[in-house]
């Protein structure tokens, strides 16, 4: 829902209806991940996608049928059915959605949600999308509680307790839970929408490469931050595409930074009194990926240092370096791509092998269960 809330935001304001229609569940290959977004005006006006144009025409006219009664549904589409192909999800996945009415009566937290998202501050919603009673019921919730009932008390507090856990990761889930918060039960399906604040990337050293990984991790979804001690090259016009330059050593200022799971940090500095320092932090911080940039003989230095300063082989693993995976890289940009790529891998994993070398599913991730049968689809 966030890479379409600033645009169906002026139909809430307007007292407009819209149907949304979010992926709450996939397996195989489906070709948008959980949480991705459909919104259908009353004019019939599109918005956002949910399939990347497999079931886009299906979805329209179940988000149409929504908007006539005001009556949220699941519905799921796969390949499980002889009719497949004519709903169009021809790449072998299967995708389960919840349509729901959005507008100040049926959702009138909306735009709350729209001014947290936008203020970065981690808010989340958790929406009953299957069950035998209390379909489309909501809380909203942030770190401090939660606003809005599913139906009682103890379903209400056994939710907000998993659902704050997928808050701090930044994850969106579908959770089975029984009716009065019972955690081995399955009498209802609820969503959990995760929307936590715009994950960080931390590049290390204001030189060429630097601006070619700010460019493309701003364009990855990133708060990207570029930090160096020299003021002469630390400036917004090197890097017009960073959302913050700081002009500092890299130790003093990595210190003063919330560092989470979802980080990640390049050293693009390969400069001994620069990289082993801020890397000696880096390396016993929580953050999700460490990269940094040398030759072998750079590296093999770096790596004898940092041992030299009390660093564990367990500690050292985690350095990616030299950065990047080897794409035959050499010019900034190249490098940029190539350092990004590991990023991926490393984040969401991946064998770094072409996709035509594999058999199996290109999707490595889904949020149904590993032993969970996809359902069969019947139109």
């Amino acid at each position: 829902m966030r890479e379409i809330m600033e645009e169906v935001l002026p139909s809430f304001n307007s007292q407009t209806p819209f149907a949304l229609a979010t992926v709450t569940r996939t397996w195989s290959s489906a070709p948008r991940p959980v949480g991705a977004s459909m919104a259908v005006s009353i004019s019939g006006e599109v918005i956002g996608s949910v399939s990347g144009g497999c079931v886009e025409g299906a979805i329209y006219e179940a988000a149409l049928e929504v908007l006539k009664t005001g009556n949220p549904c699941s519905v799921t589409y796969g390949v499980s059915d002889d009719n497949a192909f004519a709903v169009g999800l021809t790449c072998g996945g299967t995708i389960e959605l919840f349509i729901q009415v959005v507008d100040k009566e049926n959702y009138p937290q909306f735009a709350e949600i729209a001014r947290e998202i936008r203020n970065e501050v981690a808010v989340g919603v958790a929406t009953i999308i299957n069950g035998e009673e209390g379909l489309g019921k909501r809380i909203v919730f942030g770190r401090q509680g939660f606003a809005g009932s599913l139906g009682n008390a103890d379903l209400d507090k056994a939710v907000f307790d998993s659902a704050l856990g997928l808050l701090d990761q930044g994850k969106t889930k579908t959770l089975k839970i029984g009716s009065q918060g019972q955690a081995r039960m399955e009498d209802l399906s609820i969503f959990v929408e995760s929307f936590a604040p715009t994950p960080r990337m931390i590049v290390f050293g204001a030189i060429d490469f630097a601006a070619a990984v700010s460019r493309i991790g701003k364009f990855m979804g990133y708060h990207v931050t570029v930090c160096d001690a020299r003021e002469l090259f630390a400036t917004k016009r090197r890097f017009p595409e960073a959302d913050e330059i700081v002009v500092d050593w890299p130790h003093r200022y990595l210190p003063t930074v919330n560092v989470d799971e979802r980080t990640v940090i390049c050293v693009l500095t390969h400069d001994p009194k620069f990289d082993v320092p801020v890397l000696e932090i880096a390396l016993r911080s929580k953050a999700g990926y460490i990269g940094a940039m040398g030759s072998r003989r750079t590296h093999d230095d770096r790596m004898n240092r940092l041992r030299e300063i009390g660093m564990t082989e367990a500690e050292l693993s985690r350095l990616r370096s030299p950065i990047g995976l080897d794409l035959g890289a050499r010019t900034p940009e190249e490098t940029a791509i190539s350092i990004a790529a590991e990023i991926i891998s490393d984040i969401v994993g991946g064998t770094n092998q072409p996709l035509r070398a594999g058999d199996g599913a290109i999707h490595k991730t889904s949020l149904a269960s590993e032993d969970e049968a996809p359902p069969v689809i019947k139109y």
